[in-house]
């Protein structure tokens, strides 16, 4: 704790990133799944919390006069994600260093992030899901603002129209744009200030540096999330039992590939 101290006092130097191989995604995937297998409780417990979270925007969206659970929990996700994503971390970290996987000591570590830079980090995911709600709600109103309102649960008519079209691409690629800029910003950022006494912003910039230094890498990187998301929502949200913590765990493999260990 005094190292850690004295660390933090001193500051430490912005990290220098590496060169990545696509074949280095494969192994941290595959490092991923080891430490999974090594502590599946841990892993179905953390993304336990995203799944009934899913399940809740669900109901929301579908149970009539209930709208308001999604944007308690669509706003939630956004604060309590960064400090469940360090219980992934955190137990990668432990198995690495040969350390015993306790829960009141993994769980005490994620809680300890409040009063670190998580926090900071998250107030940043924060921003980036209302920035795009508002702008969202703009491209909405400048392209259907004048269109009669119909249910888009039953009906998609007014989606393929001009304006309609016209909405969908343009707030597609405003929203891809948000969705690259915030990925850049966080791939290896949490995990960076779990094992560094580094600020948030350094943070940030080591990401970011990462992605310009390895963009078509990053990209693959971006696209294997997507898609194992993707595949982790059916049926029922269920799978991300299974991708969360595989993707949790590579995350802190990739971070620990992608930086020089001074």
């Amino acid at each position: 704790m005094l190292e850690i101290d004295q660390r933090a006092e001193a500051g430490e130097p912005r990290p220098q990133v590496q060169t990545v191989q696509i074949a280095d995604l494969w192994a941290c995937l595959g490092s991923g799944w080891r430490d999974f297998t090594k502590a599946p409780l841990f892993g179905l417990f953390f993304a336990g919390v995203y799944v009934l979270g899913g399940w809740l925007i669900t109901w929301a969206v579908t149970a009539e006069g209930q709208f308001w659970w999604a944007v308690i929990a669509g706003t939630g996700f956004p604060i309590l994600g960064p400090f469940i994503a360090c219980g992934f971390y955190e137990v990668s970290r432990r198995l690495e260093a040969g350390q015993p996987l306790i829960w009141p000591e993994v769980l005490g570590v994620v809680l300890r992030q409040k009063d670190r830079q998580i926090p900071s980090m998250a107030a940043v995911v924060v921003v980036f899901f209302l920035f795009w709600n508002f702008l969202a709600h703009m491209i909405f109103a400048l392209f259907l603002g004048r269109i009669s309102l119909v249910n888009v649960t039953t009906s998609f008519d007014v989606f393929l129209t001009i304006n309609g079209l016209m909405m969908l691409l343009i707030g597609g690629a405003i929203g891809a744009v948000l969705a690259g800029l915030l990925f850049a910003l966080t791939v290896i950022s949490l995990p960076l200030l779990l094992d560094r006494e580094v600020d948030f912003i350094t943070a940030m910039l080591t990401s970011l540096g990462l992605v310009v230094e390895n963009p078509g890498v990053m990209l693959v990187w971006a696209a294997m999330i997507g898609a194992l998301l993707v595949l982790g929502m059916l049926p029922g949200f269920l799978g991300l039992f299974l991708v969360l913590p595989l993707l949790g765990h590579a995350t802190w493999h990739l971070y620990r590939v992608a930086l020089s260990r001074e």
